[in-house]
């Protein structure tokens, strides 16, 4: 059987390249102010996948994605291993565009400790007199360079950010920066409706681009996964404070009361996790993880 070695190794996530495809592979890593924790989450990366095919393919109407399969017999023998079942993802090979597209229906988080400060998020003024976890009148897009590994992502105008798409491809910059602007909302705008009628509030999120071989823009990386987005239950949503989520909150929310802890979480906190990560996966796609 043919060994593969990932050529990249995110926080999250491994990419391997096979047979002129990609192999995505979510691990069971988890990461919070941009350090890898010192536990796994037994589980969460088939969540994050089969989450992922979720959503790509409910938004494709929108914009075609890179998603070939999850179905690991589709896969090199090397993926057809108990440790990549149900984690893994074929994809086509892109060339990512290098912006992290996020998007924020409702105040919270870094948005609403910028605001508090001037009444504005990432430069955008907005309306006086709201309040935390309060729908936005309109969501918007708030998007942050890709950092290397190790450094945090800088978030930036659309300008800006058009300026950096620029040096990727000439001629492109700004043509790219609104394109990916108005996808990012219209698949957030879908997504958000359908989510909410099944009792889970999308509050924010983040989406990442790619340039096919055909020089089309598809929607890339992971999809509304709750390592990607912040996902509230709507039973008991009530604006004017935090929220109880489905999502890293649990695990961000310990480690900011524990500054000592060394990024090594009690089993509790990972079992409440998982268990979050499964709630949520069903309550959007109406069955069971597998």
């Amino acid at each position: 059987m043919k060994e593969y070695k990932p050529f990249k190794s995110g926080k999250v996530r491994e990419v391997y390249e096979a047979d002129g495809s990609i192999i995505m592979v979510a691990t069971d890593r988890i990461s919070a102010f941009d350090h890898i924790l010192k536990n796994q989450i037994t589980g969460k990366g088939k969540v994050l996948t089969q989450m992922s095919k979720f959503w790509f393919d409910f938004t494709k109407d929108i914009l075609p994605n890179h998603m070939i399969s999850v179905d690991n017999g589709d896969m090199p023998a090397f993926f057809q291993q108990k440790r990549f079942r149900g984690n893994s993802m074929k994809c086509k090979k892109l060339t990512m565009i290098p912006m992290e597209c996020i998007v924020r229906g409702y105040i919270t988080g870094s948005g609403w400790e910028s605001y508090k400060k001037n009444g504005t998020i990432c430069g955008i003024n907005l309306p006086a007199g709201l309040k935390e976890s309060q729908k936005l009148p309109e969501p918007i897009f708030t998007p942050s360079t890709k950092a290397e590994l190790g450094d945090h992502d800088e978030n930036v105008s659309l300008e800006e950010g058009a300026k950096v798409l620029e040096k990727s491809f000439p001629g492109h910059g700004m043509e790219y920066a609104e394109k990916v602007r108005d996808y990012t909302i219209a698949i957030y705008k879908k997504c958000a409706d359908y989510a909410y009628s099944r009792g889970i509030i999308i509050a924010d999120t983040k989406f990442e681009f790619g340039l096919d071989a055909n020089g089309d823009i598809l929607l890339g990386d992971e999809v509304l996964t709750p390592d990607s987005s912040r996902f509230w239950p709507l039973k008991g949503y009530e604006a004017g404070k935090g929220q109880p989520s489905y999502d890293k909150q649990f695990v961000r929310d310990w480690l900011k009361a524990n500054p000592d802890s060394d990024y090594l979480l009690p089993q509790d906190v990972i079992d409440k996790t998982i268990a979050k990560y499964k709630e949520a996966y069903e309550l959007l796609t109406g069955k069971p993880l597998d």
